[in-house]
């Protein structure tokens, strides 16, 4: 879309009617969904996501300075509960969503007060704090809606800006580098005109739009091992997944570029599975991962908020009360694990290895202080990432879908897109 120059994509609402096949069914068990949903998560609603944030910085999930700690004193600043008891905020909830977490809020104290906008979630708020040494939280509300006006994705911007900042006070970018902008910790202002310049290419920003895996092996030398994201080219999303190696295997062998089988509360109970018991275990890690695989998947094709329905037997009796059909929660994760195969062969056909199936040098760091302080992951990535091919039915070696795996998905015709 980015070549043709398109910049928006418009849909009208459409007169006609879905026709549900048991109404009186589906009604009731949209009802059980949102209250279950409410009960497994009691704090969104009046704290929105943000209420994870002091926890992140307790389990040592919290990203901070762009992971050369995992130390951040200002984590209840960042509260959901701090947010919403110190600024203005006013509903701004989805079309009757029942969970109602979003908020537009005005800032109304330090030297962003006045400024309005909507209430960054988690990962904004992440990305515009502690990613970047940043401790103003009004300044973090100002950022955060900069970006989304700017039309860049969040979690890249905050790793970009924390790379940089970081290269800036180790002397390998310096002030001329930067056309002027001294880009030091927490220094918002500096943000700000960063990321202007980086949406419109303007001056350095032209490299640093690249990205952050473009720009540090652009500059080379000591700023690569500085730079997080995946040797895919993405970068994570906004957690700290050395301290989450369920969720930093998630990402780097992800055929999306984040998040695929986890993520969030993954409830494997809810699959008949255990609840993982060593979450530093790479065969124990990767086999969870595995045989989660599918139902995030699942959730995304019915088009429905996963904060809204985090029953998957829910989920799949309300389908059968819309269709008619008799879907299990097996045919349900077989519709995710088509969707992943499929998104799989098609990577392999444009070029994916195994060998970019890993994390950047920092991206797989250890630790330096915080819960997780000496945890590292790399030691253990050939066996994690040979096992999870194992047990989603890949080649070990090779990592591309075997055509057993295809034939009982009924994938069998796209196996050939995998030969030379």
């Amino acid at each position: 879309m980015g070549s043709k120059k398109l910049k928006a994509i418009a849909a009208g609402r459409g007169r006609g009617k879905i026709p549900i096949a048991e109404p009186a069914r589906l009604s009731k068990l949209a009802k059980a969904l949102i209250e279950n949903a409410q009960k497994m998560d009691p704090m969104l609603g009046p704290w929105g996501t943000a209420w994870v944030f002091p926890r992140g910085a307790t389990l040592g999930t919290l990203p901070v300075k762009n992971y050369t700690t995992n130390i951040f004193p200002d984590a209840n600043k960042f509260s959901g509960q701090y947010l919403r008891t110190h600024f203005k905020v006013t509903p701004s909830t989805c079309w009757a969503c029942r969970m109602q977490h979003c908020r537009m809020t005005e800032v109304t104290e330090g030297p962003y007060t006045g400024f309005a906008g909507e209430e960054p979630e988690y990962e904004g708020i992440a990305a515009m704090s502690s990613v970047i040494g940043q401790t103003d939280p009004g300044a973090t509300v100002m950022l955060g809606n900069q970006v989304d006006r700017l039309g860049m994705d969040i979690n890249e911007s905050g790793w970009l800006i924390g790379w940089l900042m970081e290269c800036y006070q180790k002397g390998l970018l310096k002030k001329s580098d930067l056309d002027g902008i001294e880009m030091n910790w927490g220094n918002a202002e500096a943000t700000l005109e960063m990321l202007k310049r980086i949406a419109h290419r303007q001056g350095s920003g032209n490299l640093w739009a690249e990205g952050v895996k473009r720009a540090a092996e652009k500059i080379g030398g000591e700023a690569v091992n500085c730079a997080v994201y995946t040797l895919k080219g993405a970068s994570p999303r906004g957690h700290d997944h050395r301290a989450r190696w369920t969720e930093l295997a998630d990402t780097c062998l992800s055929n999306t570029g984040t998040i695929e089988s986890g993520g969030g509360f993954p409830h494997p109970e809810q699959l008949g599975l255990p609840p993982l018991q060593d979450a530093f275990d790479p065969i124990e890690v990767s086999t969870m991962n595995a045989k989660l695989n599918g139902r995030r998947q699942f959730e995304d094709s019915l088009g429905i908020c996963a904060f809204c329905a985090q029953d998957l037997q829910m989920m799949v009796d309300a389908l059968n009360a819309v269709t008619g059909w008799d879907f299990d929660i097996w045919e349900a994760m077989d519709v995710g694990l088509r969707i992943i195969n499929q998104l799989r062969v098609f990577n392999f056909r444009h070029g994916l290895s195994k060998d970019i199936e890993a994390p950047s040098i920092r991206y797989g760091s250890s630790p330096v202080d915080g819960p997780a302080q000496g945890k590292f992951i790399m030691p253990h990535w050939k066996s994690l990432r040979r096992n999870y091919y194992q047990q989603m039915g890949w080649d070990a070696d090779t990592g591309k879908p075997l055509l057993e795996t295809l034939e009982r998905l009924g994938l069998a015709h796209i196996f050939p897109d995998l030969k030379g």
